[in-house]
């Protein structure tokens, strides 16, 4: 479902690092290709979050637990069949870790879609191939297998995102521009963004944080301070291109959840209603002839919403200089669950599988009422 709320949208560029690649035609791409881009319980694969420490690790100690856990990814596209003009290949690049003592390794989609060939470096410079497993171009992860011996490998322990709190320390790793175990520290600067893939889906509950990443950090850990993976490091705001200290990550408990069925099955279906909402607050709500709760602004063709008659609003009012919409119906509840944001209602969506059926209770015109939908399999993706 794609978000439209009173929140400013948040603008960000995906990072992944673009650079020449063999053959002719070779170019780098605009938005620095790491362009974009999914509940299965596996038994004993990932190795689980230690008890958190007593007292905070240093940046250093963070380092030293973490980094030969982390990899630099380099992806080939084009050939024969290339999209790129003239032909020829192109190299992207990206970061990623290693998820589990089977060979798995957590990206970004965006790092790895449209590759041809994976290589993946590891601490000790050992460089091997890789294939993918499956992606899953709606949260932008994907879990790529290499065949290393165990040696090689380092799975990082995965913390719990929800326990982090507004000014945690955070540590970032990865591979910007190419400089391989590359560290950077901040802070968690706001929890529950909403970024949007290049899918138009949102990512919701994404961490932002002030550690330093750039293109080239894609798919790399963000860790806390006992050295868990807390998140995975996917877009930076701004108009440049360039690190300004805002950046966001996916959050690990989506993380984990994703890449385990991904392991499984090699693929991730979504359940998908086909609206587009935006929140009324409780103190606009009268000024609006509404009530409170999340506006249908537009259905999408050929979906479970539109099938249900659920109608998208058909003009706007602006209140203090914020502009809401009107005339649409105003979800209320899901399931009996109360429902007050968009977050709300994309969360309540995803706990569903494509098949399940929930109870829509909405406003329409002062009248409450109460409908029963199928919710659909996600599309690919939707026009904005």
């Amino acid at each position: 479902m794609p978000r439209r709320s009173r929140h400013t949208t948040i603008v960000a560029s995906l990072l992944a690092a673009a650079c020449l690649g063999a053959g002719g035609g070779a170019v780098a791409y605009a938005t620095l290709h790491d362009n974009s881009t999914n509940t299965v319980v596996r038994q004993v694969t990932v190795q689980q979050a230690d008890t958190a420490s007593a007292s905070p690790l240093s940046v250093n100690q963070i380092y030293r637990r973490a980094y030969r856990g982390v990899v630099e990814i380099t992806v080939t596209e084009g050939g024969t069949a290339s999209p790129i003009p003239g032909g020829g290949q192109a190299q992207a690049q990206g970061s990623g870790w290693v998820y589990d003592s089977d060979g798995h390794i957590v990206t970004n989609d965006h790092v790895v879609n449209g590759s041809t060939s994976i290589k993946v470096r590891f601490w000790d410079g050992k460089t091997y191939s890789a294939t993918v497993v499956g992606t899953d171009k709606s949260t932008d992860l994907a879990v790529i297998k290499v065949d290393a011996p165990s040696s090689e490998l380092y799975p990082l322990a995965v913390g719990d995102s929800t326990q982090l709190q507004v000014g945690d320390g955070v540590v970032a790793i990865g591979s910007p521009f190419g400089l391989e175990e590359t560290v950077t520290s901040g802070i968690v600067s706001a929890l529950h963004r909403a970024i949007q893939g290049v899918t138009n889906f949102t990512i919701n509950d994404s961490i932002q944080t002030d550690a330093a990443i750039n293109h080239g950090n894609s798919g790399g850990p963000l860790l806390n301070s006992s050295a868990q993976v807390v998140g995975v490091n996917a877009q930076i705001a701004g108009d440049t291109g360039a690190n300004v200290g805002v950046g966001f990550a996916i959050p690990s408990d989506t993380v984990k959840s994703i890449a385990d069925t991904l392991i499984s099955s090699g693929k991730v279906e979504h359940a998908y209603l086909g609206v587009s909402v935006q929140e009324i607050p409780s103190t606009v709500a009268g000024q609006l002839g509404a009530v409170e709760g999340v506006e249908i602004t537009r259905v999408s063709s050929n979906t479970p919403a539109e099938r249900a008659n659920l109608v998208g609003s058909k003009g706007q009012k602006t209140i203090e200089g914020q502009t809401y919409p009107t005339g649409g119906d105003v979800i209320t509840a899901i399931d009996g669950q109360k429902v007050t944001t968009a977050e709300g209602v994309q969360q309540a969506i995803d706990a569903h599988h494509p098949g399940d059926t929930i109870q829509i209770t909405y406003s329409r015109k002062g009248a409450s009422k109460t409908v029963s939908v199928k919710l659909a399999t996600r599309p690919t993706q939707i026009t904005p």
